[in-house]
């Protein structure tokens, strides 16, 4: 059956203390509302839609960027989760199949919870998402009998006996997309908070003789983000189970607490990765790559048997190609460095295609930007760039052209040639020693004088 998704992210947050809407602080590098998103992919889903309301223009950006086929619809005035997904309820008219509602603040549940709750669906026409709470607090409760959901009850809303019950609602909810938006129109707000709840589904369904039912999951996927301290203990719970994963696919990690990985990040096997490395969106390493100390890395390819690092810096569009050296305070912006190339320290490298077996001095600097365009440079295979080179680009050395130290290239290098650019050296004997002299005298008069 083929799957609507209605992603709710309309909330301000207060608790946060933001100008950026909640579901838009970031984990792992990514906005949580492209976490919840990424989580349901996997279901190839018909529609996509993400109910905004606080900050509707800033979700609407972000959830084009991340999938330009999103649907954003917006809830002018926030009156409740039913309310909310009400909201889609022209943008899936006639959708004959599931919806799936997920919430934009909680940003862990895995794909093959969605799978089970949809697999539930076979038997019972609703599916909840519940969990056993080490501590219920506040939560929604789910009111079992065997394995039917007979109601889903507020917190404000429960009796003693009720908040007794340590099985608790997430949120999530599955449906048929027709028979969700026929029950929300049933939905009161005659409750604690005269808000309309998508928890009074089951026991709406149930008085008209429908099944329901709670599929549970561990308590970390229904993690919920309401304040910075909730988004630290999710960053750290993120970072925690990347760790361990990396760890079990056959990744080296020197000192795992100080990794950091983003929600797309990939390594393969026999990779390793020393202390202090940040993994930004858009990164894949190779196996075998090794990744040295104090390193960033953000929209980047590293093959098989590169080197990065110590202190290195890759950013978008760089390509590492097999057995290359990106070597410390070095920064390599959309250029291609290839085969067996070396960039090994003190170096920029942008818009720029290195040759194989390259070697690329110390201070090296592709002059790529004139104030307005960025120009290219390209660097021929076995070519040797001399320490402290300015290339101002647009400019091609040649294959195994040599550049001598502390030139200024600013026209093509033919192949093979020797390109120089310095000032002539003068030497004046012994002016050393009265500038010293000078300087020394006029700093004693200074002295003097003060």
């Amino acid at each position: 059956m083929k799957t609507a998704l209605i992603v709710l992210a309309a909330g301000k947050g207060t608790r946060m203390n933001s100008d950026l809407p909640k579901v838009l602080h970031p984990i792992a590098g990514e906005a949580m509302l492209i976490h919840a998103l990424s989580a349901a992919a996997h279901l190839e889903p018909a529609h996509k839609v993400v109910v905004a309301g606080h900050g509707a223009e800033q979700v609407r950006a972000a959830a084009l960027d991340y999938d330009p086929e999103i649907t954003v619809v917006t809830q002018e005035e926030q009156r409740g989760t039913a309310h909310a997904v009400a909201q889609a309820r022209e943008t899936l008219a006639g959708f004959e199949g599931t919806a799936l509602v997920l919430y934009g603040d909680t940003p862990f549940v895995r794909p093959e919870t969605l799978d089970r709750m949809q697999a539930a669906l076979a038997d019972h026409e609703i599916v909840v998402l519940g969990f056993e709470a080490a501590d219920p607090g506040r939560y929604g409760r789910l009111v079992m009998e065997g394995d039917r959901l007979d109601r889903i009850v507020e917190w404000k809303d429960a009796t003693d006996e009720e908040r007794a019950i340590t099985f608790c609602n997430s949120g999530l909810i599955a449906c048929r997309a027709e028979l969700m938006f026929d029950l929300i129109a049933q939905v009161s707000d005659k409750n604690a908070a005269g808000e309309y709840y998508l928890t009074d589904l089951p026991g709406i369904a149930r008085e008209r003789g429908l099944s329901a039912t709670a599929v549970s999951c561990d308590e970390a996927e229904t993690l919920g983000v309401n304040s910075r301290s909730d988004l630290a203990a999710a960053e750290a719970a993120f970072q925690a189970r990347r760790r361990a994963e990396a760890l079990e696919d056959g990744v080296t990690l020197m000192a795992p607490e100080t990794v950091f990985f983003a929600r797309d990040t990939v390594i393969g096997r026999d990779a390793l990765v020393e202390p202090n490395v940040v993994f930004g969106p858009g990164v894949t390493v190779e196996s075998g790559a090794t990744i040295r100390a104090f390193s960033h890395l953000e929209g980047c390819h590293v093959s098989r048997g590169a080197t990065v690092g110590p202190y290195a810096r890759l950013r978008p569009g760089a390509e590492l190609a097999e057995e290359t050296r990106v070597g410390n305070f070095v920064e390599i912006k959309n250029a291609r460095i290839n085969e067996g190339a070396k960039v090994n320290h003190l170096s920029y490298i942008g818009d720029a295609t290195v040759g194989a077996r390259a070697n690329i001095g110390a201070g090296t600097i592709t002059c790529n930007y004139d104030g307005v365009m960025k120009h290219h440079t390209h660097i021929g295979a076995g070519a040797f760039i001399g320490s402290d080179t300015m290339l101002v680009a647009p400019v091609t050395v040649g294959e195994g052209a040599m550049t001598g130290s502390g030139s200024v290239i600013t026209s093509d290098v033919e192949p093979y040639a020797l390109a120089l650019s310095r000032a002539p050296q003068v030497e004046k004997p012994g002016m050393a020693r009265k500038l010293f002299e000078m300087l020394k005298a006029k700093k004693a008069k200074s002295q003097r004088g003060s």
